[in-house]
């Protein structure tokens, strides 16, 4: 029987949020040196909360590094022609 989402750990259940506390807030504009402790907490400014992921190595760098050191690195193979035709150009 699997387990009700409101009894998971704490840890399995973070995720990105868009919409921060304002204690998270504060410490993100501490951070960027934008807010100090003279401040007030109310009507603090926007602040962005990004999840930026990394992207995956490419390939070719990985196929260039395997081939001999006194050989070119094979071409690409072409694309292959799926048959259909290609949409008209919206004006």
């Amino acid at each position: 029987m699997s387990m009700d989402r409101s009894l998971k750990t704490a840890g399995s259940l973070v995720r990105h949020r868009n919409v921060l506390s304002r204690s998270e807030r504060i410490a993100k504009l501490t951070d960027l040196e934008k807010w100090t402790k003279e401040k007030s907490v109310f009507g603090l400014p926007k602040v962005a909360n990004r999840n930026v992921k990394v992207g995956k190595k490419e390939k070719k760098k990985e196929e260039a590094a395997v081939a001999a050191p006194g050989t070119a690195p094979a071409p690409a193979a072409p694309a292959a022609d799926t048959g259909k035709k290609a949409a008209p150009a919206k004006k």
